[in-house]
């Protein structure tokens, strides 16, 4: 080999043998620097501002604003003064009888109720009540009134009670209709009637959410509504629903209704499976972002990384107040009131509960009950029906005035209502007509049992029977004054209290509605130009 060439050859050599011995050094350099040192924690990069975690639920269209009144405020009420009634008979709804008995209240409660020999000394400043030849009583309740949604005076004014657009209007609600200046509601109260549950009419399958009132005038609905009362939802079967749509697209048939009530519940089911995939999406998203900030916050001070990038929540369904209430049914958040007269529709309700997996609170009218008393007491369901009303069409032909007894003899719970504001107005007549019925019959009835069909009962059934319905120690002062027995044609109210309150009083005279107030001025001064 040439010596030129051998040199370059040697050269060659000793460059690859430094480049290997520099490469052992550096890997010799980088392990040996970690040997007996901790290894480095992994770094969490920080959140990503760039793109946030945005919510599509904080979306104001897609807010979700609800109103709930604390059940629990409704024995509540500062500004009632305490007042102290002795010597009555006080008939309490519960069975006990107290005769000669005393009730107080303070601050819209009952504070003591029993006999006369057991009472505490009066409150300081109390007014005091002699209820000598008194009947004391719970407020009587009405399960089933359309006062306020047909305000007098009559005429397509205040004609708000159906809204007879579709069958099935589940979105619509008596509370949005309601007129509280309705001169009818002082006529009820003047009856001893403290509390309602005023319902939309019966023109369609779901006619709407109900409202429950204190029977008193007020200047907003908001003002009338009673504390905390649960929401119902008015349902209508038979020959009502299907006189209105049988030229309207149907339903024209009982086969249709009963059709339309599953198709509608199928849909409502779909809703709600939506709703539930939405929630549950929605826990896993929220818990993912919960996780990343806890990560960011602990390695902020030390991140170099690029940061976890957010991600968009899922977005909820589109709301659909119809679908919202009809889902809530299923849920079992609004209690179930159903228009229906005959045993057959009632059964088809009840199989129609069964399928879709809701319950119904209780059967409105429901002259046909006697029939399967047995069927609706073991389901636990109430009715809601009239002392002698019959006959007046088809599905009604087969009432009897015995109807509430054998119901209540079953072990059922029976209410006497109006649906009607004429006889919201004398509700212990009748629940005293339905008494003489039941008894004439060989039913073993007692005063209180009759009593509970316009307390108690109907308390049970607007959901409210923690608060009111019965005279206990904490309950609300809805009590009522009787000149005699409540259950005689010959007794009126003297006084009627509403939580603690007194809201009429026979002496004065019962309190007028801003309507009235305003017809009275105009009498006063007829030479006044009246406006249209």
């Amino acid at each position: 080999m040439p010596v030129t060439e051998y040199k370059h050859h040697m050269m060659g050599i000793r460059r690859l043998r430094l480049l290997h011995l520099l490469s052992i050094g550096v890997l010799i350099g980088v392990f040996g620097s970690s040997c007996g040192q901790p290894p480095k924690k992994p770094v969490a990069p920080a959140l990503d501002v760039a793109q946030p975690w945005t919510d599509p639920e904080l979306d104001g269209n897609q807010q979700r604003s609800a109103q709930l009144r604390e059940l629990t405020a409704a024995t509540t009420n500062p500004a009632a003064p305490a007042y102290v009634i002795t010597h009555a008979t006080i008939m309490t709804a519960t069975g006990e009888v107290f005769a000669p008995g005393t009730l107080m209240m303070h601050a819209g409660a009952i504070t003591f109720v029993g006999p006369d020999s057991a009472s505490p000394p009066a409150p300081a400043g109390a007014q005091l009540f002699d209820g000598t030849g008194v009947v004391v009583t719970p407020g009587i309740i009405d399960a089933h009134s359309h006062i306020g949604v047909y305000s007098a005076p009559n005429g397509r004014g205040g004609n708000d009670g159906n809204e007879m657009t579709a069958p099935v209007t589940a979105q619509a609600r008596a509370e949005y209709g309601y007129a509280p200046n309705d001169p009818q509601i002082t006529r009820a109260l003047a009856g001893g009637v403290t509390t309602a549950l005023i319902l939309p009419g019966s023109a369609n399958l779901v006619g709407g959410r109900g409202f429950t009132v204190m029977m008193r005038p007020a200047r907003i609905a908001d003002e009338a509504a009673f504390p905390g009362a649960p929401p119902t939802i008015k349902m209508a079967c038979g020959e009502n629903p299907k006189r209105v749509y049988g030229d309207k697209g149907g339903p024209g048939t009982r086969m249709g209704e009963y059709a339309a009530f599953r198709a509608a519940f199928a849909e409502a089911s779909e809703y709600e499976r939506k709703i539930k995939t939405y929630s549950r999406e929605r826990a896993q998203w929220l818990a993912r972002r919960d996780r990343a900030a806890q990560l960011n916050a602990a390695w902020k001070t030390k991140s170099t990384a690029p940061g976890i990038k957010g991600e968009v929540g899922p977005t909820p369904p589109a709301r659909d107040v119809k679908l919202e209430t009809l889902a809530a049914v299923l849920r079992g958040d609004v209690l179930v009131q159903v228009h229906c007269y005959k045993a057959a529709d009632m059964a088809q309700m009840l199989a129609i509960a069964d399928e879709f997996g809701f319950k119904i609170r209780s059967f409105h009218h429901a002259l046909e009950a006697y029939k399967i008393r047995d069927m609706l007491v073991q389901r636990n369901i109430a009715i809601n029906t009239w002392a002698d009303w019959w006959g007046f069409k088809f599905e009604a032909f087969d009432g009897i005035p015995e109807n509430a007894a054998l119901f209540t003899e079953q072990g059922g719970r029976a209410t006497i209502h109006s649906d009607s504001a004429i006889g919201i107005q004398r509700l212990n007549q009748e629940a005293a007509k339905a008494l003489r019925a039941g008894r004439a019959t060989g039913v073993p009835l007692t005063d209180s049992d009759a009593l509970r069909w316009i307390t108690a009962n109907p308390a049970w059934v607007l959901g409210i029977d923690s608060v009111t319905g019965t005279l206990e120690v904490g309950k609300r002062g809805d009590v009522v004054m009787w000149s005699g027995s409540p259950l005689s044609v010959y007794s009126r109210p003297l006084r009627v209290f509403i939580a603690g309150e007194v809201a009429f009083d026979r002496a004065v005279g019962a309190p007028l509605t801003d309507f009235e107030l305003g017809n009275s001025a105009r009498d006063r001064n007829p030479q006044e130009s009246s406006q249209p």
